[in-house]
């Protein structure tokens, strides 16, 4: 039976023609929380990206607020919670059960 990690690799599979990295889809998340299309962005911008990812994903669990755009419209989150000390496997498995849940949302999968 295919997990729904696998199916929305699938999906995202079909969507850009290519698998993406765990990393790769923290990054589409962090344009489209963004709002802004995609250019050529610096390493520091595309790290700043994917913070805006993990922001937007770990907001309904209660550890992030929504605290506005800036004047350049990059969305910022307030620290509201600490997360707990999780290992890389439990930091894993919350990462990837939040993703599917993003995507969930829009019904993608």
């Amino acid at each position: 039976m295919i997990s729904e990690w696998e199916r929305l690799q699938q999906k995202l599979k079909e969507r850009f023609d290519e698998e993406l990295d765990y990393d790769a889809i923290l990054f589409i998340i962090g344009l489209q929380e963004l709002g802004k299309p995609y250019k050529k962005y610096k390493k520091d911008e595309k790290v700043e990206i994917i913070h805006i990812a993990i922001c937007a994903l770990l907001e309904p669990f209660g550890f992030y607020e929504f605290a506005g755009r800036d004047e350049d419209g990059w969305p910022h989150w307030t620290l509201k919670e600490n997360l707990p000390f999780l290992d890389a496997k439990q930091q894993n498995k919350l990462i990837i059960d939040s993703i599917i849940d993003y995507f969930k949302k829009d019904e993608f999968i």
